[in-house]
Formats: C-alpha cells, sequence, structure tokens
C-alpha cells in the first residue's frame, strides 16, 4: 500500500510570502508527491515597480503566485483585498477558515506573531483563529470541519523579532534548484532594488542547512503550547 500523500497549505499576508519563506520545504514535499496549496491574504501589490499601473502588478503578482504553484504541481488562492488594508475581522477569520475546509491540509505554514508588516502580524492572528474555527463541528459553515494538526510560523526576514527557530527541516539540492526556479518567476524576488531577496533566502537556507548538519533547511517556529520534548530519560 502506497504512503498517504500529505496536503499543506501555507499561507501569507502577500503572494511571495510563503513562496520565500517555507519554499524549499514545499518544493521538497511536491517532489514526494504532496499537495502543495498556497493562499495569499493579499496580492501585495504596493510593492509595485516604479512606473507600473498597481492594478496591471496586482494580476501579475496573481499570475506569479499561479506560476508558482503549477511548477509545484498545487495551486494557489488569492484573496481581493487591497495590499495594507488586511482587517483583523471575523469575516477574514471566516474567509480562511472555508478555505482550509476546503483544502483539508494536514500542515499550515504562516507568519510568526511579531513583524514589522502590519499584514504580516494580522495573518498570523486571523490564521490561529481560522484553524480553530474550521476544526470546530458545531461551527457551521458551507463545507464539514477540518482540523490542520500541525501548525508551522515560517522564518521571514521582516517577522525576525523574537524568533528563534524551533524545528528545522531539511531538503536536498533538487528541491532547492526547484524551488529557485519557482521563485525567481516572482519579479520583486529578482527585481527588488529594496532588498535582495532571492540572495537573502538562498544563503539563510544553506546557513540553517549547515546548522542541522545537512545540505539546506528552513526553520519554523511552533504554537507556544505545542512547545514540548517528550523523553523518559536524559
Amino acid at each position: 500500500m502506497s504512503e498517504p500523500k500529505m496536503t499543506i497549505l501555507a499561507i501569507g499576508g502577500h503572494v511571495g510570502d510563503a513562496e520565500l519563506t517555507a519554499g524549499g520545504v514545499l518544493a521538497h514535499h511536491s517532489l514526494k508527491g504532496d499537495r502543495i496549496v498556497t493562499l495569499a491574504l493579499t496580492a501585495g501589490e504596493r510593492g509595485v515597480p516604479a512606473g507600473q499601473d498597481m492594478k496591471e502588478y496586482r494580476a501579475q503578482k496573481v499570475n506569479e503566485a499561479k506560476t508558482f504553484a503549477e511548477m509545484l504541481g498545487g495551486d494557489s488562492i488569492v484573496f481581493d483585498i487591497p495590499d495594507g488594508e488586511l482587517q483583523d475581522n471575523e469575516e477574514m477569520r471566516y474567509r480562511v477558515c472555508d478555505v482550509i475546509r476546503d483544502v483539508r491540509p494536514n500542515v499550515i505554514i504562516t507568519h510568526f506573531k511579531n513583524s514589522m508588516h502590519k499584514d504580516h502580524m494580522t495573518t498570523h492572528r486571523i490564521v490561529n483563529d481560522a484553524r480553530f474555527f474550521a476544526g470546530l463541528a458545531s461551527f457551521e459553515r458551507e463545507k464539514p470541519a477540518h482540523f490542520a494538526a500541525k501548525l508551522y510560523y515560517a522564518e521571514n526576514w521582516e517577522d525576525a523579532v523574537d524568533y528563534v527557530p524551533y524545528v528545522y527541516v531539511d531538503f536536498p539540492k533538487e528541491a532547492f534548484d526547484l524551488w529557485v526556479k519557482a521563485v525567481s518567476t516572482h519579479w520583486f524576488v529578482t527585481g527588488s532594488k529594496s532588498f535582495q531577496y532571492l540572495e537573502y533566502y538562498k544563503h539563510l537556507m544553506r546557513v540553517r542547512g549547515l546548522e542541522a548538519r545537512k545540505e539546506y533547511a528552513q526553520t519554523f517556529m511552533v504554537p507556544e503550547e505545542t512547545m514540548r520534548i517528550r523523553q523518559s530519560e536524559l
């Protein structure tokens, strides 16, 4: 009997957040035959290149999310919420809850709680509550309840305050190369003048890999209530 396939739902405040911070791990799981779904709560269109229309750039970002996901054999979802205007309210929690119930992931990856970017912090809070709503059978929505057993917070240079790596997930060069190819389809990753995203995350994956005594790795935090290491002896 073949091993059951895993579904991973990676949720970012903007298109590109999940693709950068969890992309190597997502690429590795895609190569193993697992299902990958990305959800961006906004497109991130306010990072529009100079001289380009913001509406056109939003459409470009949505297409970039689709391209990345498809290169990993997966799917992408981008909400129609303006960048920078993500609301920390129940409606957003219900929308994300509905996606979780539809996708039915085993694992959810999202932002850490602290960030220099308000959309990232808001996304963190939304996802935590939406995961709870999605798993509550008595909370009636269109789709049946589903609880994602594992929740991880990805390492992001914008979400660095108090972030301490808790879980290291390593992956081979084959996954790294697929990630580089896929994430390079995002303009801001290779074209931004404000930050060298691709170089930063390529080197970070190598550094974390060295720390894990492997070639490449990405790190994650977990909810504080799950930070337990169980053992019977030293």
